[in-house]
C-alpha cells in the first residue's frame, strides 16, 4: 500500500473497520426497509450510483474549486514542495499534487481519490505562521490521509446520509403535495412518501452519527502517523496550539465561509472546546484529545522534540 512507512495503529484502525461495518449493515437494512414500505429499489439503487459516482469524481475539484486553491509548481513554492519532497522519500509514497488556497485561515487539507488525483493544500495563512518544523508536521498528517485513502473511505461512508436526507425531502414534498387524504391502505402514495421519509430521517441520523465517529478516529490516525513519521510529536502539537489559537483572530465572515469545509481541514474553522455533547456532531477530537495522544507519542519515544 502506498505509504507504507506510515506507522500502524492496530486500535484505530480496528475501530474504524467496525465503525464502516456498522455502516455496512446501516445500508443494507436501509435497502430492506425501502422495500418493505413499498418503494422501488432499484430507484434507490439508481439514487446511490448516481450520487456516488459524482461525488467520487468530483470532490476534489469541488473542494479546490471553493476553497479557491490553486495547484502550484516548484518553482513558485519550492519551500513547499522541498518539504512534501522529503515526507514522500520518508514515507515511500508517490509525491501527490501541491496547492496554496489565498486565505488566510490558517489551516490545510488533502483531497483526491486516487494517487493520481491527490492533493495536499496548504492556506497562505498556515504558511504564513508556522515554522519549517511545523509545516512538515501538518504536511504528514495530511499525507497521512492520502496514503491510506481516507478521503474516499469518507466519500463512501457519506454517500448513505446523502441518498438518505435526499429522500427524506422528496418524501416530504410528494406527501406534502400527493393529496395525503386520498385513498385508504397501504397502496396510499402518501402513506408510502411518510414512511420513507420516517426510514430515510432515522438511516440519515444515525449514518451522521457513524461517519462523525470514523471522521474523528481517521483524524487521530493521521495524527499519530504524521508524529511517527516526523519523529516530533511536539511539532505537531505546536501547530495545533498556534492555529487553533490564532482562529480567534480571523474575521467571523471568513471563518463562516470555510466551516462547510471542515472535514476536509487539519482543524476545523470552528470547533467546540472540550468534551460535550457537541463533540459527537464534530468532525475532529477535541484539541485535548488529540494534544494529549501526541504528549503520549512523545513519552513513548523518549523525547519532546
Amino acid at each position: 500500500m502506498a505509504g507504507s512507512k506510515f506507522i500502524p495503529d492496530r486500535g484505530l484502525t480496528s475501530r474504524m473497520v467496525l465503525t464502516m461495518s456498522l455502516l455496512g449493515i446501516l445500508y443494507v437494512a436501509f435497502v430492506i426497509a425501502l422495500v418493505l414500505v413499498g418503494l422501488n429499489v432499484w430507484l434507490v439503487v439508481a439514487i446511490v450510483v448516481g450520487f456516488a459516482l459524482f461525488q467520487y469524481f468530483t470532490s476534489d475539484k469541488i473542494a479546490m474549486y471553493s476553497m479557491g486553491a490553486r495547484e502550484v509548481s516548484p518553482d513558485e513554492a519550492p519551500d513547499l514542495h522541498a518539504v512534501v519532497d522529503r515526507l514522500c522519500a520518508m514515507a515511500d509514497m508517490p509525491k501527490p499534487k501541491v496547492a496554496v488556497a489565498r486565505t488566510d485561515v490558517p489551516n490545510a487539507f488533502a483531497t483526491g481519490h486516487n494517487s493520481k488525483t491527490a492533493v495536499v493544500c496548504v492556506t497562505s495563512g498556515i504558511m504564513r505562521r508556522l515554522d519549517t518544523a511545523e509545516l512538515e508536521a501538518v504536511l504528514a498528517h495530511e499525507l497521512s490521509h492520502v496514503a491510506h485513502r481516507d478521503v474516499m473511505v469518507m466519500t463512501i461512508a457519506g454517500f448513505l446520509g446523502i441518498v438518505a436526507g435526499f429522500l427524506t425531502q422528496m418524501g416530504l414534498r410528494f406527501a406534502l403535495f400527493s393529496g395525503g387524504g386520498r385513498g385508504r391502505g397501504q397502496n396510499n402514495p402518501a402513506i408510502v412518501a411518510l414512511a420513507v421519509v420516517a426510514v430515510s430521517a432515522i438511516v440519515w441520523a444515525l449514518s451522521f452519527l457513524l461517519t462523525r465517529v470514523l471522521s474523528r478516529y481517521r483524524e487521530l490516525s493521521a495524527d499519530r502517523a504524521a508524529a511517527y513519521l516526523t519523529g516530533r510529536p511536539s511539532a505537531l502539537g505546536s501547530a495545533l496550539t498556534k492555529i487553533t489559537g490564532d482562529m480567534a483572530r480571523i474575521p467571523t465572515d471568513d471563518l463562516r465561509k470555510a466551516e462547510p469545509f471542515n472535514a476536509f481541514f487539519f482543524t476545523p474553522a470552528a470547533a467546540p472546546k472540550g468534551f460535550s455533547l457537541s463533540t459527537l456532531f464534530a468532525t475532529h477530537p477535541p484539541i485535548e484529545q488529540r494534544l494529549s495522544q501526541l504528549a503520549d507519542i512523545s513519552r513513548q519515544l523518549g523525547s519532546g522534540a
